[in-house]
């Protein structure tokens, strides 16, 4: 069971899952995740530049807050490409004391969500990277790499390092992941996948097919499936 709504951390989504029996698949989205589960404590999750598979038994509970593209690096005080393809004990990128205590208040709280918001809100976050949000709006609407870059007066090498930094990898690294995740909303509205793949920005059906298959491990057909 999954569940997730605005949360007020700003520019973050909160979200709450009960592990069934099968294992979930995670797909990449250029995000950063602060996640609380039962067992497991709390730790920082992504960005992924593939699918990520997570088992655990029926029943156990999580908790995290999905910070968007290229701001959760400013929350949780680290370089997103330290993070990329990793989860990690949040002890290991806070003071030891710090992320004891903020364990135990969450997993003591009655909503371990609402306690997680709490601690973020609590904690003075770091300075954005410089240009991260203007760099997802425009890969996101389907700017090409220099086109961005061009409207932000860098060069692509500047905006390379630092969309390493906010994202955990390159501009054409999120580009991709950003269209694949545009693809999928379209495709969850409905639209036939020969019509979405030009829309999302691919060349045709097959390279979306590819793209997809590449990125998550399986069709896109699967990933509609209920």
């Amino acid at each position: 069971m999954y569940r997730e709504r605005a949360s007020v951390v700003p520019g973050a989504v909160l979200w709450t899952r009960t592990a069934g029996a099968e294992a979930a698949r995670v797909l990449p989205d250029g995000c950063v995740d602060l996640i609380w589960g039962e067992g497991t404590g709390l730790f920082a999750a992504g960005p992924d530049t593939r699918a990520h598979l997570t088992a655990s038994p029926p029943g156990t509970r999580y908790a995290g807050l999905r910070f968007a593209p290229g701001t959760g690096p400013a929350v949780l005080a680290v370089a997103a490409h330290e993070l990329r393809d990793r989860r990690v004990p949040l002890d290991a990128l806070w003071p030891g004391a710090e992320a004891r205590r903020l364990t135990e208040r969450v997993a003591s709280a009655a909503d371990p969500g609402v306690a997680l918001e709490a601690a973020v809100l609590g904690r003075p976050p770091r300075p954005p990277v410089r240009y991260a949000a203007q760099t997802a709006a425009g890969l996101a609407a389907g700017a090409r790499v220099a086109d961005v870059a061009a409207a932000l007066g860098v060069s692509e090498r500047q905006l390379h390092r630092r969309c390493l930094d906010a994202f955990g990898y390159g501009p054409k690294t999120l580009a991709r992941i950003l269209r694949l995740q545009r693809a999928l909303r379209l495709a969850r509205g409905g639209l036939p996948f020969a019509e979405l793949a030009g829309r999302a920005g691919y060349a045709d059906q097959a390279h979306l097919a590819r793209d997809v298959r590449a990125l998550t491990g399986v069709p896109l057909r699967r990933l509609l499936a209920p």
